[in-house]
């Protein structure tokens, strides 16, 4: 395809500059039509500038006002739950469609080696978390071999990955995360939990997923977990296991509880991730920033490629 769609990328932190990075080094049918901030000295908005991006740091008010905004079709939203809550009515309003990498979930939740052919025609769609990337593929994988009553992760990022708006949407986080999950993990019950390392120098993304399932043995689970883990690295190729899959049962003289689920008689798989960053912008220990903008411009691909084949016929 020779065409390609015009987006726009709305926040100029870490996140919104390397997903910037990421769509002009290697997209073959995205291409970068504004870059949106609020402060004129971000390093994001300078470096769009030099690239030839129209910019502005007055928000979604300028980004408005830019006379390239008629011919912007996707908008990828990196700021907070509670700005993306404005930005995606204006936005969808004027037609375009949201690619929201806040914990807002406004949109369907998103995981593309999934589900990311099943929301092609949505307004608004939602990446989750980067821990949900990380960990919703391989909640997936137990569940596409077995039935997963419960899923639990942890998430440990470095501490000086983490900026404000991580920070300030810890709880959305935990809750989106459980929710994603469930709805698209197929776990019954979910829970996420997220660790701020302080360690220096900087550790790299990991996490940590347990599920308990019943209805398939420890080599079909090990066997779709791997096949995960190389459907993801397509799109993330840091994207590894830190080691083995380890398994636990459990029977009827040592049923374990799950609250809210009364006892559970199957297998408890324990499964050990790291995500390493491409180093695109930001650092390679940034593995949970670098997952999302990975998954965002997957997703967003995905739909662009949707509308090129619709004008094509």
């Amino acid at each position: 395809m020779s065409k390609k769609i015009k987006v726009a990328i709305i926040g100029s932190g870490n996140i919104g500059t390397d997903l910037m990075i990421k769509i002009m080094r290697t997209s073959k049918v995205l291409e970068m039509g504004a870059f949106v901030g609020i402060d004129p000295e971000s390093d994001g908005l300078k470096r769009a500038a030099r690239k030839g991006v129209s910019t502005t740091y007055e928000g979604i008010k300028g980004f408005c006002e830019l006379p390239v905004w008629n011919e912007i079709d996707i908008v990828f939203d990196a700021t907070s739950a509670a700005a993306h809550q404005r930005h995606s009515g204006i936005c969808v309003a004027a037609g375009k469609v949201m690619i929201d990498l806040t914990p807002a979930a406004i949109g369907p939740y998103v995981v593309p080696v999934i589900n990311g052919a099943e929301h092609l025609d949505k307004m608004n769609v939602n990446m989750v978390t980067c821990g949900g990337q990380a960990t919703i593929p391989l909640v997936a994988a137990v569940s596409s071999v077995a039935q997963v009553h419960y899923a639990e992760i942890v998430a440990s990022i470095a501490s000086k990955s983490a900026g404000p708006g991580t920070r300030a949407n810890i709880d959305e986080f935990t809750e989106t995360t459980a929710k994603g999950l469930e709805v698209v993990g197929g776990a019954t019950k979910g829970k996420a939990i997220i660790v701020l390392n302080p360690a220096e120098p900087p550790m790299i993304m990991r996490d940590t997923i347990f599920t308990l399932s019943e209805g398939a043995d420890e080599e079909d689970i090990e066997a779709a977990i791997a096949d995960m883990v190389c459907r993801v690295q397509v799109y993330v190729p840091g994207y590894r296991l830190k080691q083995n899959v380890q398994f636990e049962r459990f029977g009827s003289n040592n049923p374990v509880h799950i609250p809210g689920l009364g006892k559970f008689e199957g297998i408890k798989s324990s499964i050990f991730l790291e995500v390493e960053g491409a180093a695109h912008y930001l650092p390679a220990y940034a593995g949970n920033l670098d997952i999302m903008t990975s998954a965002a411009l997957a997703t967003a691909e995905n739909i662009a490629r949707s509308r090129l084949l619709k004008e094509a016929v």
